[in-house]
């Protein structure tokens, strides 16, 4: 599979050359030459597939012939080394779970099957690739577990000071060994700006090997596929359309999805589910996408001003408006709508979401008021220990910490504060 930029101002290159790149030399996303729908045979005999057999199937044309088949089959089973349950909340509204990885973020599955793509194509590579990569919460910690120990790979991670949860925070700046933290004095948008900034920086670029490890890599974003084929497997006994709601941020994840739709999945809808930072949401209403600073919230992961993957979905559907609005809703809430749905789940179905998942449960409901007869999944994300401040002083109980949590949590933080680019480039340029 070849890959092209949607600037469309570069050369096509392979799988390999698009994950070591991360980004085109034209400041494009790449995007596959190809689309190849799944047999029906394959949705047919779903029930009878593992995971591993499904996730296979889905992204093997994405990655041939770079990668070979016994290779992708290992790669993604150590991927796929967890569970991911779909759990009814009523008879028309489930959640699927995607925070039972090492890291509790819905990101282990991607930055685990991009690490050990790196770490494949890196095997007789004599020089060092540096994974740098913006986060505004789980990111960081997926993508510091994921490469953790990897021979060749150093990773430089990107954070806003005060606007990630304190766990968050331990999980990116504690492992130390190839992984490195920067502070920045500023919000995610500075951070993103700061990682596309160097990527195009000449003077970097010509001495260091540089990719990204956020959800523009080709290689973190498709296995996002994934979620969606699983969901379907655990669902489509019930006959009722399957839409999807997803806590949308820098809208990797329901780009992905909507590549598994590309492929057969039959998926009848996507509803975008926004916080205050509702760039798609208020482009759906009134057709003119206009970027805007990021907001604070309490579902800080979705606190993007100028989501990176949009640019993939309008190319899924060609640039189409009127097709696009056919497949994707958009709805926005506020920090009270989410914190009195976090209440209503645990009121109501004793279940204890974290804010994102919240704000999917809100666009589930949202839809349904015209649409009441779908059956709806929204994505849980993250756990809610992850922020157990806001969950906690919801629901007005105390929650048990998983393991994942309690082995970071005494750990000391170690990071580096920086507050402009050219103090990450001069950190840069001293690891040559």
């Amino acid at each position: 599979m070849n890959y092209y930029s949607l600037n469309r101002q570069a050369p096509n290159t392979s799988f390999k050359e698009a994950v070591i790149k991360g980004i085109a030399p034209d400041k494009g996303l790449y995007f596959p030459e190809s689309i190849t729908p799944l047999p029906k045979s394959f949705f047919e005999n779903i029930d009878n597939l593992s995971y591993e057999e499904i996730a296979f199937e889905a992204i093997k044309q994405f990655v041939s012939p770079e990668i070979p088949e016994d290779v992708l089959k290992t790669i993604i089973g150590e991927t796929l080394s967890f569970d991911f349950p779909v759990v009814e909340i009523n008879k028309n509204v489930s959640t699927l779970e995607l925070f039972h990885g090492p890291t509790m973020a819905f990101k282990d599955v991607g930055a685990r099957f991009m690490a050990r793509c790196l770490g494949y194509f890196n095997q007789e590579n004599t020089k060092d690739v540096t994974v740098l990569v913006a986060t505004s919460g789980d990111t960081g910690g997926a993508v510091a577990n994921g490469f953790l120990g990897v021979n060749g790979v150093k990773v430089v991670i990107l954070y806003p000071s005060g606007k990630v949860s304190d766990i968050q925070e331990k999980q990116l700046t504690t492992l130390k060994k190839n992984i490195t933290a920067l502070e920045v004095d500023g919000v995610f948008d500075d951070c993103q700006d700061m990682v596309k900034r160097a990527f195009l920086d000449e003077e970097l670029t010509s001495k260091m090997q540089l990719t990204s490890a956020n959800s523009i890599n080709v290689a973190r974003w498709l296995p996002q596929m994934f979620y969606f084929f699983f969901a379907y497997k655990q669902l489509h006994n019930t006959h009722k359309d399957i839409v999807f709601s997803i806590p949308s941020g820098n809208f990797g994840n329901i780009c992905a999805g909507m590549m598994a739709q590309q492929l057969g999945l039959p998926i009848h809808h996507f509803i975008a589910s926004n916080n205050a930072n509702n760039v798609v949401t208020h482009y759906l209403e009134t057709k003119n996408y206009s970027p805007k600073p990021s907001v604070q919230t309490i579902s800080n992961a979705m606190d993007v001003g100028n989501p990176s993957n949009f640019i993939r979905i309008q190319e899924i559907y060609k640039n189409d408006f009127k097709t696009l609005k056919n497949n994707l809703s958009s709805y926005s809430f506020t920090d009270y709508q989410t914190r009195e749905a976090l209440k209503e789940l645990y009121s109501d179905f004793n279940y204890i979401a974290d804010p994102h998942g919240a704000v999917g449960y809100l666009g589930c409901k949202a839809y349904q008021e015209s649409n009441p007869n779908a059956h709806c999944v929204f994505l849980e994300t993250a756990h809610p220990t992850k922020f157990l401040d806001v969950v906690e002083d919801v629901i007005r109980e105390n929650i048990d910490l998983p393991p994942q949590i309690v082995a970071v949590m005494d750990k000391k933080k170690k990071n580096i504060e920086i507050s402009s680019y050219e103090e990450l480039k001069t950190y840069l340029l001293n690891q040559v």
